[in-house]
């Protein structure tokens, strides 16, 4: 059997342990921007065979989720769990690029040792059955990254440096990079970073194979632009409805802001959710000699490494009006690569440090942070799904025909059914909805108290409960400046402001949610029938 063949081989396996790994999370309902776009866009394209969005702002996002989700329904039905079963095999295939990566550059137990890491680093578990487009665009970014990176390697193994790769080589990472593009069109950031790193390889050491190169890497940039203009052709926006470009591209612009968030960024890569395990045990060890029968990464491919990391970490800091880590989602398994190459090269039984990185990673994954962070980087998600169902109930079973008071993603979940939170042929719910619970928002939705009747309050930031450690509370003001943070009111705090009562709320690991009532005084006119 074959290399490939022994590899793929390996597949069904890596499905059936991201399945099993993630079982009591698949049929959990849609979360956060699965149910406020990549869903809804699906669904459009299901029912409709169309491209660009109707029952959500369209927001200029390439449709190949939305084309690969559609076409799993029509093969399995239209229902949550298909959805997360497609989101594990998508995850699946991306850990068999890790894996392929690491194998053909540092052997096979440095392969198994990256791929287990990653697969439960907590961000990445995380977003393994989640239907956003980042994990779709990972898969083939991780491949295209795993054949260019392949090719590096041999050529700096051979005394050859201008010996051309075979055409369908190269055509094969232009595909793999045209598809992560279509699928996130952020993911256009890593070629265009290799195609810069091949430019200054011409311009320093006149390779020829530089040239064929140069053309693989930008030729993601053609499809990517005709989906724009496709874009454009129908709405009259290239990047998307005004609001949403001014989100996240031009109010993103001022130096202060982009110096905060490659700090943020930084700390993203190397030391969030329990990466300063595998980081910092990498830096003890660097003054330790290598071991010259160990293999390692050379300096021909972690230059290229650092290239993709250094662009990923600038483009992000730029583009998107929100931290999110999931946007980095390819660059973790390049990260552990650096680290565990460092571990084998140096240390005799460097399986201990991947066992105690795995360890750390493992409580992550349960076990939040000392700061602020995103429900979707561990479990917490699961936690505010679980508390928004049962939100959703006592609604469903005390309030049925009320008027919510409410805020995005709770607004979608009472009023869109195929999102999974009310039952079948239930009613969706009348809501008002505001952007959070702050002070300054309650304010306002008390001006108007004859709009709603009912509020689902919840928490929409994670941190850590007041007088509670919180390492990120010196940053609290540029965080509210920049990265719109805000403090929600506790519920009795909103109850008393709205002039209600909280008839219900219940909380798990600092999540919280909570139903308001207010009993309204209807002024009735009596009229005599004629």
């Amino acid at each position: 059997m074959g290399d490939s063949a022994r590899l793929w081989a390996l597949f069904p396996l890596l499905c059936v342990a991201v399945v099993l790994g993630h079982w009591t999370l698949l049929r959990l309902p849609y979360f956060w921007d699965e149910g406020g776009y990549y869903v809804p866009a699906a669904l459009d394209f299901f029912r409709t065979g169309t491209l660009i969005p109707q029952s959500t702002v369209t927001n200029a996002h390439p449709p190949l989720p939305a084309i690969l989700l559609a076409g799993w329904w029509t093969l399995f039905g239209v229902h949550i769990l298909a959805t997360r079963l497609l989101v594990s095999i998508v995850a699946a295939s991306a850990l068999l690029a890790v894996f392929r990566l690491a194998g053909r550059l540092l052997g096979t137990s440095a392969a198994i040792a990256v791929t287990l890491l990653t697969a439960v680093y907590p961000i990445w578990f995380a977003q393994s059955t989640l239907a956003h487009a980042d994990i779709f665009a990972a898969a083939f970014s991780l491949w295209g990254l795993a054949l260019y990176l392949e090719a590096a390697s041999s050529n700096s193994k051979s005394n050859s440096t201008a010996q051309p790769h075979r055409l369908s080589h190269l055509a094969l990472v232009g595909l793999l990079f045209a598809l992560a593009a279509l699928a996130k069109e952020t993911a256009i950031v890593t070629p265009l970073a290799l195609a810069l790193w091949e430019a200054i390889r011409l311009l320093r050491e006149r390779r020829r194979e530089s040239l064929a190169w140069l053309a693989a890497l930008l030729a993601p940039l053609l499809p990517l632009i005709a989906w724009y203009a496709y874009h454009h052709w129908r709405t009259g926006f290239t990047f998307g409805n005004p609001e949403f470009l001014r989100y996240n591209a031009t109010a993103n612009l001022s130096a202060r802001r982009i110096l905060i968030c490659l700090w943020h960024r930084l700390i993203h890569l190397t030391l969030h959710m329990n990466m300063f395990v595998a980081t910092l045990a990498t830096l003890a060890i660097l003054r330790m000699p290598a071991i010259a029968t160990r293999p390692r990464l050379q300096r021909s491919l972690l230059l290229p490494i650092g290239v993709i990391l250094a662009a990923n970490a600038l483009a992000f800091s730029i583009l998107g009006g929100a931290l999110l880590t999931r946007y980095l989602l390819p660059m973790y398994p390049l990260v552990l690569l650096v680290c565990v190459s460092e571990w084998q090269s140096r240390v005799k039984h460097w399986g201990w440090i991947a066992a105690l990185a795995a360890t750390g990673f493992l409580a992550g994954i349960w076990i939040n942070p000392p700061y602020a962070f995103a429900p979707e980087d561990n479990l917490t998600y699961r936690d505010m799904i679980v508390l928004h169902e049962r939100a959703v109930r006592v609604l469903e079973q005390h309030f049925p025909a009320a008027t919510v008071l409410t805020a995005w993603p709770a607004a979608a979940e009472i009023s869109r059914p195929d999102l999974g939170y009310l039952d079948p042929g239930a009613q969706p719910f009348k809501f008002v909805a505001i952007p959070n619970f702050s002070l300054e928002e309650i304010q306002k939705a008390e001006t108007d108290p004859g709009a709603y009747d009912t509020a689902l309050l919840f928490s929409t930031k994670w941190a850590p409960p007041r007088g509670k450690v919180d390492l990120g509370r010196a940053n609290r003001s540029d965080d509210t400046k920049y990265f719109d943070f805000h403090l929600d009111l506790e519920p009795r705090e909103a109850a008393a402001l709205l002039h209600g009562e909280v008839v219900w709320q219940a909380s798990r690991k600092g999540e919280w949610v909570a139903i308001l009532h207010f009993p309204r005084v209807v002024d009735a006119k009596l009229t005599t029938l004629r």
